[in-house]
């Protein structure tokens, strides 16, 4: 009879830790991995203002010059 309620204790306590080792690990995971779609979103946004300063300066400059 002890035999069973020390396996019982092992599986309980193993899901248990095992669940919360899980979740820590996928908080980590979930944390990372919105940390780097913030840079991206930031590399990218700055690429866009890049390109928009470009069309806008090569539009500034086929206005200044005549058409042939």
């Amino acid at each position: 009879m002890a035999s069973y309620r020390w396996a019982y204790f092992r599986i309980m306590t193993g899901t248990i830790l095992g669940g919360i080792l899980g979740f820590y690990v996928m908080h980590r995971v979930e944390t990372s991995y919105k940390e780097k779609m913030k840079e991206r979103l930031i590399k990218y946004e700055n690429e866009m203002k890049k390109r928009g300063q470009l069309q806008q300066q090569q539009d500034d400059q086929s206005k200044l010059l005549p058409d042939s």
